[in-house]
């Protein structure tokens, strides 16, 4: 059993009895939720932060609006929550649906049962949950919850020739702890800050009064970053409290700290950014107590070092800097192959943790000040030997081509900081025989353009 506490003082309880699934990368993980969504009798409901024009569901299913009218013209009722950009995040619209006079045509001639509400954040953050339920409030309910937008660049499995890709991943839930997911739904779609008028706005839903039945083995608590102020508490989940509208929630915040200071043997971090000074200095415990350490960053990050001229910015900088000095710990980046044969970054968009190979968590939330403190995210916490295993050794399989199922936690970590080391060394010298698509990253260079490995890719 786990020593990792799960969180008190949040409005989800901790959930026995659930099946926690790992669906890596865009083409599976889109293939798996539609033919879900296929199958679905009652209901489907997303939370949905970006949609690309260009965006279609695998296999020929088209736009997202296209195959969800063709599964309202089932008797499927269809309810989508977007995202709102106000004016201070009014660069990020490019590539979201957020009631532009084009999108509201587009929404023209869809079937009566397909509903839409806009959700605004607080000003300047963002509603970043990315969310599918099926079936709620049915025994047969499941959700979809990780970092995938419907972006076409999450499309393609990183693998061997994957680069150019977004690297991510949806965790497919059933079991009792759907009932929270469903209620954080309700929550949102009910208190949607743009939820009056319009022929298509829907009327408000009934929160959950009942459980699913038990699906699994997995033990499992729904986190949540909401921002103060943004939602009335409502009515409690079942057997859980209220949320505290006036305070807002911070669970995932609490529990990566919280689960970090408490690692005894491993974690294994795999996302877009690790940009919290409190985290990086939990690392840095973690590896004072001997714990293997692994982050899975983007080779080239986004962040310029022009962003570290306040002295909070430099000392974070510093502080993650360091962590290299501890001979367990490892920065990795992924590089794949274009079909010319050249190396081309793979972007990291995945958000998860494990932590000796018997705990985790995925879901929405960046490593970032947005994602802890102001955006609306979610995430799936668990604790479950198999599940954990499974995910890790999926993950180090895609990223080695090596099996690591045989290894335990420590000892897959140090298999996946020798081969991503040896790879930078092949590629320094322009050995194209990798093992996998691992490569070492210099965390003292992890800012835009220092680290010479990945300028010239």
């Amino acid at each position: 059993m786990s020593e990792i506490a799960f969180v008190t003082g949040g409005p989800y309880p901790v959930r026995e009895g659930n099946r926690l699934e790992l669906l890596l990368d865009g083409e599976a993980a889109f293939e798996r939720l539609c033919q879900t969504v296929e199958g679905a009798t009652h209901c489907v409901w997303a939370a949905i932060t970006f949609m690309w024009p260009a965006f279609e569901f695998p296999q020929g299913r088209g736009h997202p609006l296209a195959f969800l009218h063709r599964a309202a013209e089932r008797g499927v009722e269809i309810r989508l929550l977007f995202w709102r950009p106000d004016e201070e995040t009014a660069s990020l619209r490019k590539n979201a649906f957020w009631g532009a006079p084009e999108h509201l045509r587009q929404l023209e001639g869809l079937h009566p049962k397909v509903h839409v509400r806009w959700d605004r954040a607080a000003p300047g953050f963002c509603q970043h949950q990315k969310l599918w339920l099926v079936d709620a409030g049915e025994a047969s309910s499941s959700a979809f919850l990780g970092g995938l937008n419907l972006n076409p660049h999450s499309l393609a499995r990183p693998g061997h020739r994957g680069a150019g890709q977004n690297h991510d991943l949806y965790a497919e839930l059933r079991g009792p702890a759907v009932a929270d997911v469903q209620h954080n739904f309700v929550q949102r779609w009910n208190g949607a800050s743009e939820r009056d008028g319009g022929e298509r706005r829907g009327a408000d839903l009934p929160f959950p009064i009942q459980l699913p039945p038990r699906a699994g083995t997995a033990t499992v608590q729904i986190q949540r970053t909401t921002a103060p102020h943004r939602y009335d508490g409502g009515p409690a989940p079942v057997g859980g409290q209220p949320l505290d509208g006036a305070a807002g929630e911070r669970t995932i915040f609490v529990q990566y700290l919280q689960a970090i200071r408490q690692a005894r043997r491993s974690i294994y971090l795999e996302h877009q950014y690790l940009e919290v000074p409190e985290l990086v200095e939990a690392l840095r415990g973690a590896l004072e107590r001997g714990v293997e350490v692994a982050v899975v960053l983007p080779a080239t990050p986004d962040v310029p070092a022009s962003a570290y001229v306040t002295p909070e910015r430099r000392a974070l900088f510093e502080a993650r800097a360091a962590l290299g000095e501890f001979p367990t710990f490892s920065l990795v980046g992924l590089v794949g192959q274009d079909d010319t044969g050249q190396r081309r970054t793979v972007w990291i968009h995945s958000k998860v943790m494990l932590i000796d190979d018997q705990w985790g968590t995925v879901g929405s939330a960046n490593l970032h000040r947005f994602s802890m403190f102001g955006n609306g995210e979610l995430n799936a916490t668990f604790c479950d030997a198999a599940v954990a295993r499974a995910f890790r050794t999926e993950l180090l399989a895609e990223h080695l081509s090596l099996d690591t199922s045989a290894l335990d936690d420590v000892e897959a970590l140090r298999l996946l900081r020798q081969v991503a080391t040896d790879n930078r060394a092949r590629l320094e010298q322009g050995d194209s025989a990798w093992q996998g698509i691992a490569v070492a990253l210099k965390i003292g260079q992890y800012v835009q353009g220092e680290d010479p490995l990945t300028a010239g890719l």
